[in-house]
């Protein structure tokens, strides 16, 4: 359950940071969800290979809309400087 939990979170992350910055991303609003899906995965999985938090904990819900914002600023960050 933690990995669909990981992947929606992401979706939803993703989808709002293409409606509340509004940037015209080379991808468009499928790679700005994509890319937030991808950031919550990682974040998630990181998370509980260092064992910050176990299985069904609300940390792993922090830690996946962190990692979300955190690939998604990164690259709009990499694609500003192009």
């Amino acid at each position: 359950m933690d990995v669909l939990g990981w992947i929606l979170i992401g979706l939803v992350v993703g989808a709002l940071a293409g409606s509340l910055m509004p940037a015209r991303d080379p991808g468009g609003r499928a790679v700005t969800i994509l890319l937030g899906i991808a950031g919550a995965l990682f974040a998630g999985f990181v998370g509980r290979l260092m064992g910050l938090y176990g299985a069904g904990q609300k940390a792993g819900f922090i830690a996946a809309c962190a990692g979300s914002a955190a690939i998604l600023a990164l690259y709009r960050l990499v694609m500003a400087r192009r």
